[in-house]
């Protein structure tokens, strides 16, 4: 695929499509192409299958929880910005945030049909903190394609947030089945 190619792609999602509440956006966002071009050369492809919602200051399992700090202003950014950070001193995790602007909401991509794991995804696409704050989009080598697959989902709680009280059991995490 040319840069020509790419850039007049029909079925690259603009940010457009992450304005909307995190909670509608997250089963529209499965059976997605999650694509990735490294080093100017090489496209990856992958089948977004497991994704959970994150969603205010209220959500106790959301990093806006804690208010607006250097480390969560992208969160109140608008939707198609990416969120970007470091766990365990090891693992990138790769969030899209949606929603208006100064509503925090984030999407984690948690895996794909090809790679599961947040980390290992990240890993494997080589996106590190250099992507936090900037747009999903050709320009920054990670974007979002539409694709004709059509996934059956499940809900269940989201993972490893114990911490969060009764938000630990919101059914927030969406995964293909």
């Amino acid at each position: 695929m040319s840069a020509v190619e790419i850039k007049n792609n029909p079925k690259i999602l603009s940010c457009d499509f992450f304005l909307d509440d995190v909670l509608n956006i997250c089963p529209k966002l499965l059976g997605k192409y999650l694509v990735r071009k490294i080093d100017d050369k090489k496209i990856i492809k992958l089948i977004i299958t497991e994704i959970e919602a994150y969603r205010g200051e209220e959500d106790l399992a959301c990093h806006a929880s804690k208010g607006r700090t250097s480390r969560t202003e992208v969160m109140y950014q608008e939707g198609g910005h990416l969120y970007v950070y470091l766990i365990y001193g090891m693992y990138y995790m790769l969030n899209i945030v949606t929603g208006k602007k100064d509503q925090p909401q984030a999407i984690l991509i948690r895996g794909t049909k090809e790679v599961s794991g947040p980390g290992r995804l990240t890993k494997f696409l080589k996106i590190d903190k250099k992507f936090n704050g900037k747009k999903l989009g050709v320009e920054t080598g990670l974007w979002i394609e539409d694709s004709n697959i059509q996934l059956q989902y499940i809900t269940t709680p989201r993972i490893g947030i114990d911490y969060a009280k009764e938000w630990k059991y919101k059914p927030w995490r969406y995964v293909a089945i």
